[in-house]
């Protein structure tokens, strides 16, 4: 994998390989902070006297503003640049996060997830459409793949943080950790230029976001990718937030135990999202996601109902090669669909809005969990959401290749028949 992206880096100017590892590093970083949450909120609840129902709530909460960042971001970076509102949120996400570290309660903290989850809210799609935007459009499927496994190096970042400084900080001294990361990918983000597709973009309209949705088309295609993107979080979410709390908790293994498997599978993610994302560049985007979908539907047994380690990390690791390796394909893809004028808007308000949806994925499982166990509760929500992915991601379309820029307010204009732009 090193030798590939050594190689596709190549032919990338300084400028396009900073943009790409901004982008990068603020969504792995982004994923750090929540995924501390994930791995420790049994040990918060203990010490904050709640129970692990309400304490799942603060990756509701989290959820639940992140579409408010993409909406306030995002209309800020189409109307005055990707740059300088990406710098802001990493600051505003970083003070945030290691204010975390000092809550003296449960709702002292509920509050600081709830900004934290407008800071997480901007990052995506402000990072997403500058790096796309950088990117060569016959390069988008392998560096959107890159680009989403950003989201499972900070969960394994997470497990090896958990690894060396819980044991000896506890968890107040993770999140106070977490400021350090968040600066090296704010001082990458500062030696960023400008979208050059913005610029023209800019340049070529200034159309307000409301006029955009005037257009039918571009409305339908909102309201689709926002189910698709609900359909998604539900796949992530599902797979990911509830299973250190079910292999510590419903099979009695240790923490240690739990962290190395999340180990194991986040490597399996990175994995996944770099190899299906490269391979959308073939096989289209829709058709990359159907067929991770499909393998992941194969895997749901054998990853609900394995109680070794062993089955455990193989089940899991290859869940996630296929879970995100479908989401390798959404950094490309929904750039794509977007029209140019409101690019740093579309793609994140989708993906939060599906957020928010699927907010209550947790909640849901940790109380299907106590009436019915782990594996039924896991099993009852992956196996629906996977088939939901694979019948949008069938009647759906693409615009694979489209250039950015290259026409009016309501590019790409494409999108409704599924064909790029010549």
């Amino acid at each position: 994998m090193l030798k590939t992206v050594k190689e596709q880096a190549a032919g990338l100017t300084k400028d396009q390989r900073n943009a790409f590892l901004a982008a990068y590093l603020g969504w792995a970083m982004d994923a750090f902070d929540y995924f501390l949450v994930v791995l420790v909120y049994s040990e918060i609840a203990d010490e904050f006297h709640v129970s692990l129902t309400d304490m799942a709530f603060l990756t509701t909460a989290t959820l639940v503003m992140r579409p408010i960042g993409a909406l306030l971001f995002g209309m800020w970076a189409d109307r005055r640049g990707r740059r300088i509102p990406l710098m802001v949120d990493v600051v505003f996400y970083s003070i945030v996060g290691f204010a975390c570290a000092f809550a003296p309660n449960y709702t002292v903290l509920l509050v600081l997830r709830l900004l934290y989850g407008i800071g997480m809210g901007g990052e995506w799609g402000l990072g997403a459409a500058l790096a796309m935007e950088k990117i060569p459009a016959s390069r988008r499927g392998f560096w959107s793949g890159l680009l989403q496994s950003g989201y499972s190096l900070g969960y394994l970042l997470a497990a090896v943080a958990f690894f060396v400084i819980e044991p000896v900080f506890g968890w107040r001294g993770l999140f106070a950790f977490s400021l350090l990361p968040a600066l090296v990918a704010l001082w990458v983000r500062s030696r960023v230029e400008e979208s050059e597709v913005w610029e023209k973009s800019v340049r070529l309209n200034r159309t307000p976001a409301h006029q955009v949705f005037k257009d039918p088309a571009v409305l339908r295609r909102f309201v689709y990718l926002v189910a698709l993107m609900t359909a998604f979080n539900w796949m992530s979410h599902g797979t990911q937030d509830i299973y250190p709390t079910f292999v510590k908790k419903g099979l009695d293994l240790s923490a240690n135990t739990s962290i190395a498997i999340a180990v194991v599978y986040n490597i399996g993610a990175m994995i996944g999202g770099v190899l299906l994302g490269a391979y959308s560049e073939r096989l289209g985007r829709r058709r990359t996601i159907m067929i991770a979908a499909v393998g992941g539907l194969v895997v749901v047994p054998f990853f609900v109902l394995s109680t070794t380690v062993g089955w455990l990390m193989l089940s899991s690791f290859l869940m996630q090669v296929c879970v995100q390796g479908a989401w390798g394909v959404i950094p490309a893809h929904l750039t794509e669909m977007s029209p140019d004028a409101v690019r740093g808007f579309y793609p994140g308000v989708t993906y939060q809005l599906g957020n928010l949806i699927a907010a209550l994925n947790l909640p849901i499982q940790e109380a299907l969990a106590e009436r019915h166990g782990y594996p039924s509760a896991m099993a009852w929500t992956i196996v629906p959401t996977l088939a939901v992915v694979i019948l949008l991601s069938a009647i759906g379309k693409e615009a694979k290749g489209v250039r950015f820029g290259s026409s009016g307010p309501q590019a790409p204009s494409t999108a409704a028949t599924g064909t790029a732009q010549p």
